[in-house]
């Protein structure tokens, strides 16, 4: 039956009340200092050398793990059981700090993707192919679909990643809210969404990128990341660049099974397997924090434009300093980025002031706690409504915790 307590404490006339902003993207524009979008090709360098020499190091260290572990001598002055649980503890701090080491690597591909990394297009190309191909992303198909996701973001119809579900597509009924039984629908046991959770977190990734998962409903089925012939290619250089992207993760998989047959599956595991499954786990978890969200809009094409879309972001404070040192500050300055992409990474902070100062209310920034932020989220952000202009996530009772402004509803 259905839940009382909602029933008679839930009224969305008592919502906070959002309007959409007014400015245009130039007004946005002269609000940032230009010195903010030119590239320090030296700074930029520094940059990589530090993350490749931090992944050596972290790896170099690792090699030490095993040996010193299960050496007789530890053994018997740790004791086996001891020793055994020191050992999968040094492991696992390898695999934390190794997968934000990657990560890193990861985000500067994505700069040079946006061309913030260098002012060589082909320098910028060169080095995001090798990084994001280390992480076995398809560079050239990312970047090609990645361009579509920042020009349509927060568009129910243009938007790329992390698209909502709506009402019908929940299987939800149009019914007045005190009718409907919110548990048969979207009710779960919190072991059951945790199971779910682990599942996302895990598998998101590779699955949008093999088989399109969060992205647009409308695109036909074997639109993907891999495909040259899907819907986002248009031209035949850009076919030919996702076969590129195609061959590059083929050399590297052929890279791993010929190291899997030298040094041993168990190794390889150990020493990439595990801090490549954390990063698609990284990438997953903020790409999905920044842009969704109960408090954040969802625009339908009236009312949309590329401003509007870009504030349709968190930022949010990830990870704290080991998110702005190692993932140079991809959660704690992404609203920025999405207004301007060709900013580098390393001038984000001095832009989002800026940013702020100007759209005030608009900019959203969170600093609660991630991994509570992501339980929260993925729990309350269930569905948005089939009708209206301007869209706010409901959670599991069919609650929301904005509404648009009244003189918004009919526009």
């Amino acid at each position: 039956m259905p839940d009382s307590k909602s029933q008679t404490t839930y009224n969305e006339d008592d919502l906070p009340q959002f309007t959409p902003m007014k400015w245009t993207y130039q007004e946005i524009r002269s609000a940032i200092p230009s010195h903010l979008f030119v590239a320090d090709h030296t700074r930029g360098f520094l940059y990589l050398a530090r993350d490749i020499s931090l992944a050596m190091l972290a790896w170099k260290l690792a090699t030490l793990i095993d040996p010193l572990f299960l050496d007789p001598a530890a053994l018997n002055s740790l004791t086996p059981l001891g020793a055994k649980t020191l050992r999968w503890c040094a492991w696992a701090i390898y695999w934390w700090f190794q997968s934000l080491i990657f990560t890193g690597l990861w985000v500067i591909g994505h700069e040079c993707g946006h061309k913030a990394f260098h002012r060589n297009a082909v320098l910028c190309d060169a080095i995001g192919f090798g990084l994001h191909t280390f992480v076995w992303m398809p560079y050239f198909s990312a970047k090609i679909i990645h361009h579509r996701h920042h020009t349509g973001n927060g568009s129910m119809e243009k938007s790329e990643l992390w698209v909502p579900k709506t009402r019908s597509e929940r299987g939800i009924p149009n019914k007045p809210h005190h009718e409907i039984d919110w548990d048969d629908y979207l009710g779960d046991t919190p072991i059951y969404s945790l199971l779910l959770l682990i599942r996302h977190q895990l598998l998101a990734f590779p699955v949008y990128i093999m088989f399109n998962m969060s992205g647009q409903k409308r695109y036909p089925k074997w639109s993907n990341h891999l495909n040259p012939n899907s819907i986002w290619f248009k031209t035949e250089e850009q076919r030919r660049a996702v076969v590129l992207s195609d061959l590059g993760l083929l050399i590297m998989g052929l890279l791993i099974r010929m190291a899997g047959h030298h040094y041993g599956w168990s190794a390889v595991t150990k020493y990439y397997g595990i801090p490549w499954l954390a990063v698609t786990h990284w990438i997953t978890m903020f790409t999905f924090i920044q842009h969704t969200d109960p408090v954040i809009p969802h625009y339908r094409d009236r009312t949309w434009n590329f401003q509007r879309g870009a504030a349709c972001t968190v930022d949010r404070d990830f990870l704290g300093w080991q998110g702005r040192f190692f993932l140079h500050n991809v959660a704690h300055d992404h609203v920025v980025h999405h207004f301007f992409p060709k900013i580098p990474f390393y001038n984000g902070p001095e832009a989002t002031r800026h940013l702020k100062a100007f759209i005030g209310d608009h900019y959203v920034y969170s600093d609660e706690p991630v991994f509570k932020t992501l339980w929260n989220t993925f729990n309350n952000c269930q569905f948005v409504e089939d009708e209206g202009s301007i869209l706010f996530y409901r959670d599991k009772h069919g609650q929301a915790r904005r509404r648009p402004a009244s003189s918004t509803i009919s526009q």
